[in-house]
């Protein structure tokens, strides 16, 4: 990937891992509908792969009040500050994410926010994700294009297709739920695949 000085990370199942998060809904739901989590589970990932949102159509399903997410129950990823470390020192480190209050102190909390240079999270710029007008924040903050920048993130839907749209480089980064996406548009195709933090030290 030639002419790259910013690499934009998500947050959730990218750089943080959200599977205690998960299990603590699952089991919520499980309970408030007397079935067991392994079913919750189930038919969790067979909504993920029709490319829906498991968690929150499995809480429908089942006629179950959607838990609240717990922040307190996520994790840094084994390889996250090993590999900002690294890539830091070659390129300038972003954060576009669709995240509640707080998000930099959570990134303080984890102990990387020295590595990171620029924070676009929704709470705080009154956008969204897949909303471009996010990605376009982050890059007017960095002070620089699209052309110059890669987004990697776990969803096809909120990571690679807006960021593809306005011409940035893209990194399906395949973690947490976002795995099971069954990419098929034109749009939804990333540069590269990886399967954690590691492997982008391979390319990038």
């Amino acid at each position: 990937m030639d002419n790259i000085k910013w690499l934009f990370f998500d947050i959730g199942s990218t750089l943080a891992d959200e599977s205690k998060v998960y299990e603590d809904i699952f089991r919520k739901i499980a309970e408030a509908a007397c079935v067991s989590e392994e079913y919750v589970n189930q038919k969790a990932i067979e909504f993920y792969k029709q490319n829906k949102r498991g968690d929150k159509e499995v809480a429908r399903l089942l006629g179950a009040e959607f838990p609240e997410w717990n922040p307190k129950l996520e994790t840094l990823y084994n390889d996250t500050i090993e590999c900002l470390k690294i890539l830091s020192r070659t390129y300038k480190i972003g954060i576009i994410a669709n995240q509640i209050p707080g998000t930099e102190k959570r990134l303080e909390a984890f102990g990387i926010r020295d590595y990171i240079s620029v924070i676009a999270a929704s709470s705080d710029e009154g956008a969204a994700k897949p909303d471009t007008r996010l990605f376009e924040i982050a890059l007017k903050k960095a002070g620089c294009t699209a052309e110059e920048a890669v987004m990697i993130g776990d969803r096809i839907d909120n990571d690679i297709v807006p960021a593809k749209e306005i011409g940035m480089k893209t990194i399906w980064i395949k973690q947490g739920p976002g795995k099971y996406w069954k990419v098929t548009k034109e749009n939804e195709i990333p540069d590269r695949e990886v399967s954690c933090l590691f492997d982008l030290l391979e390319f990038l």
